[in-house]
């Protein structure tokens, strides 16, 4: 039987245990609450996605757990220069706008802009410029998008994706064959299914570099593609998303970004003489 000093001191730890429980949630709303910027500068953490596969954009060792890759980098460098911890959420290039979205991560890099993907989130100025490729098969020679844009040509793309949007509506002649990932589009071109495959540039040479019998990278004429920029949370305090966008231009000035790019090209062993000619970043 329970005495009675007993029964008060279960119901006093119960009180405090409830009150442990409020005081724990109403922190967790009033973080929530938080804009971006202040939720940053108030816990000293800087949340960023990363896909552990995207090498070279961001990349982690399965044996050490170690991130990389160029998108780490910059964001290592905001985070220093906003006196903050870096902290990575991983996650992959699909589900990365529901994370942004979910409060989930502060900032998402390589993202290109779509008209969709800006219904849900804001987007930072461009980080840089990607161009447009095609990796095609060997013997396939095409020279410009009007050779593309052909009833017998059949492009493969990762559906939805900025390739694919641009493909589309380049060549709308061509068979444009749709996967659900780059990589599945990628074996279509290997196993003869397609004759290219429309990419980004790091993609298309990387790919390439690893398997010189999937074919060429081609830049066809004239250059077309998108921006890689930063997904950011859409909410009504745009500090964060200013902040950003004046670092980005600061960043781009000392030449942080470059940098970034070219030393995490070549831990995929990409060199500079490996750009294709005609493409800027």
């Amino acid at each position: 039987m329970v005495s009675r000093r007993e029964f008060a001191g279960l119901i006093g730890g119960g009180a405090l245990a409830a009150a442990m429980v409020g005081a724990s949630g109403r922190a967790a709303q009033a973080q929530s609450d938080m804009s971006t910027f202040e939720r940053v500068t108030s816990t000293k953490k800087l949340r960023i996605g990363g896909v552990a596969t995207g090498a070279p954009w961001t990349m982690k060792d399965p044996a050490t757990g170690q991130w990389g890759g160029q998108f780490y980098d910059i964001g290592a460098a905001l985070a220093a220069d906003m006196d903050v911890e870096l902290e990575i959420v991983e996650t992959t290039w699909g589900s990365a706008i529901l994370e942004v979205q979910a409060n989930k991560v502060d900032i998402m890099f390589g993202m290109n802009p779509t008209p969709k993907r800006a219904l849900a989130v804001d987007f930072t100025v461009p980080v840089y410029n990607s161009a447009l490729v095609v990796m095609a098969k060997p013997g396939f020679e095409p020279k410009t998008w009007a050779d593309l844009n052909k009833p017998e040509v059949k492009i493969s793309v990762d559906v939805g994706s900025a390739h694919d949007q641009v493909a589309t509506r380049l060549c709308p002649n061509a068979q444009i064959v749709r996967f659900k990932s780059i990589d599945e589009a990628t074996l279509a071109l290997r196993s003869g299914r397609v004759d290219c495959q429309s990419i980004f540039w790091m993609g298309g040479v990387r790919a390439v570099k690893r398997d010189p019998s999937i074919g060429k990278v081609i830049v066809p004429q004239p250059t077309f593609g998108s921006t890689s920029n930063a997904a950011v949370r859409r909410e009504v305090d745009k500090t964060w998303r200013d902040f950003v966008n004046t670092w980005i231009v600061y960043a781009q000035g000392l030449g942080l970004i470059r940098e970034a790019v070219i030393t995490n090209l070549a831990k995929v062993d990409i060199t500079t003489d490996d750009i294709p000619a005609g493409v800027t970043f």
